[in-house]
């Protein structure tokens, strides 16, 4: 018998191969007994046989959200989660596992003992305690993909919060690609026919996801777009492949970056938007009066948290769902003031 054989492995499912109840395999896994709870030998042997012949492996996963004795939900990101450049992405998506697990009366546990190495943790370093918590959630622009393999193989109840390739790993995440081709239309319908999409170079399923999305928004149309890669340390060579390119249309990836184009637009003598229009691929949660009301794809990170918590509590139930593992959230669009139709005239 194997693990093949039977599907994933539960205590359910180990206590319909022994024939004995749920609770009595829950007893034996945790080696718990007393003068009121006595298993006989023959039971006890034959619970740990099925154990061992199906490859189960206790841990604290395998106590369900309905019923299990820490509930602890891990929250295990791959870049640092704090640091001032990570606040904007982190904060809302922190908020809505917050309040999710506050709704399921569990407590969140932030695993930070795998070290940062290179602005990254791995997942599986010696010192990381995944199994402490009873699910864990995934966060990260980029995650491995052999690591993810390794959680389906090893039977660990995950969910990633953002679209993944990996086969078999549940996650909830945005719909940047749709958003993104209906932002894109918009600038092809008002006239828009020159564009540069400064992006960021990653390969991350959200950033290609955005850029899928840009490349089908200009699909039949007259729209020429060239792309350049920035990570908003050269800003002057961003204006400069601005103003090279002739652009009528700016697509930015990162609000951050949008913010110092249209600074250093405005200290050029280029109005935004009737000489140089700007679409921004996410927004700041933290935007006050002062900031620039960029047309700009809304990404609702607090209800993508949220959600992630609820799917990972349907895993941890005593009745784990098989279908509707993976999800994509719609993206609102920002109508903002950064979009408009070209001037007759080039802007140099």
């Amino acid at each position: 018998m194997t693990r093949t054989d039977t599907g994933r492995i539960t205590q359910r499912r180990i206590a319909e191969l022994a024939g004995v109840s749920q609770a009595t395999v829950s007893l034996v896994l945790n080696g718990r007994a007393d003068a009121s709870v006595r298993i006989p030998d023959e039971t006890r042997e034959r619970v740990l046989r099925v154990i061992e012949e199906t490859g189960y492996v206790a841990d604290p996963s395998a106590r369900r959200l309905a019923g299990m004795d820490n509930r602890i939900l891990g929250v295990f990101t791959y870049e640092p989660a704090f640091p001032t450049r990570s606040v904007d992405f982190y904060t809302p998506l922190l908020n809505g596992i917050e309040a999710g697990a506050e709704t399921l009366g569990s407590d969140l546990l932030l695993f930070t003992s795998a070290p940062v190495e290179n602005g990254r943790r791995r997942l599986f370093h010696e010192k990381n305690r995944l199994r402490l918590a009873d699910g864990v959630l995934l966060l990260g622009v980029e995650m491995d993909a052999a690591e993810l393999a390794r959680l389906v193989e090893g039977g660990f109840r995950v969910v990633a919060v953002g679209r993944r390739e990996t086969p078999g790993i549940p996650y909830v995440g945005i719909d940047y690609a749709t958003a993104a081709a209906d932002l894109v239309r918009r600038a092809v319908e008002l006239g828009h026919e020159r564009m540069l999409y400064l992006h960021v170079d990653s390969t991350g399923e959200s950033v290609v996801d955005r850029r899928d999305g840009v490349l089908q928004g200009i699909i039949g149309s007259n729209a020429t777009l060239r792309t350049q890669p920035t990570d908003g340390s050269d800003i002057d060579a961003d204006w400069a492949a601005v103003v090279e390119s002739r652009a009528t249309l700016l697509i930015v990836e990162s609000p951050e970056v949008a913010t110092a184009i249209h600074e250093r637009a405005r200290r050029e003598g280029v109005d935004v938007p009737t000489d140089l229009s700007i679409i921004v691929l996410g927004a700041s949660p933290r935007l006050a009066p002062e900031d620039v009301d960029f047309t700009r794809l809304d990404p609702p990170r607090t209800e993508l948290g949220e959600h992630a918590v609820l799917l990972l509590a349907r895993i941890l139930s005593d009745d784990p769902p098989t279908e509707g593992l993976r999800s994509l959230l719609d993206c609102p669009i920002a109508d903002g003031a950064t979009l408009a139709a070209p001037a007759r005239k080039e802007h140099a």
